[in-house]
């Protein structure tokens, strides 16, 4: 069974943080919530979340892939954490899922994961992509990197990747219990 990591930064983006960890558990994926923070953690519109872990338990080689949702300042708390920053190279050099979706792939940039790569990010931010070829697409897949657009993108964000990860068997079955 694959392991993800989701780091859980104050200003998270409620949609994507929810939507994607249900839909990965759907699919049988072990999912952690690893707060940069202890105790709740706000997201950008006042739903409160606990994480079940900190981000300092955390080792990238516990885990076979990492997804940072957006939000503001959600993405920006991500893009000041230097654990995070770790986190992303260490996966990227062993070759595992590097995700983000809405202002998270700003922070896969800063981290230096994505020179030479196609990515997507929150209309507006394309400025925030250096170093990478940023695209329009809904999702984009580039080798171990997926990325996604913004709280729209979020359900098919998440079965991407369910697809990519579990098979496209799984993705069609959690797609039919959610009647998509």
């Amino acid at each position: 069974m694959m392991k993800v990591v989701v780091p859980m930064a104050a200003g998270f983006e409620e949609i994507e943080f929810s939507c994607i960890v249900d839909i990965l558990r759907r699919a049988g994926l072990e999912v952690v919530t690893a707060g940069l923070k202890d105790g709740l953690i706000e997201g950008a519109h006042g739903v409160r979340a606990m994480a079940d872990i900190s981000l300092d338990q955390v080792k990238a080689d516990d885990f076979d892939a990492i997804v940072l949702p957006g939000g503001s300042p959600g993405f920006i708390n991500l893009g000041q954490d230097e654990r995070v920053f770790s986190l992303l190279r260490e996966m990227d050099r062993a070759g595992k899922y590097i995700t983000a979706i809405c202002g998270g792939p700003s922070v896969l940039s800063r981290a230096g994961v994505l020179k030479g790569r196609k990515a997507t990010i929150y209309p507006g931010l394309e400025g925030m992509l250096a170093g990478a070829e940023s695209v329009s697409d809904r999702v984009v897949v580039d080798g171990n990197l997926v990325t996604s657009r913004g709280p729209g993108t979020a359900m098919e964000f998440a079965l991407k990747l369910v697809e990519i990860m579990e098979g496209e068997d799984a993705m069609e079955e959690v797609k039919e219990g959610l009647v998509i």
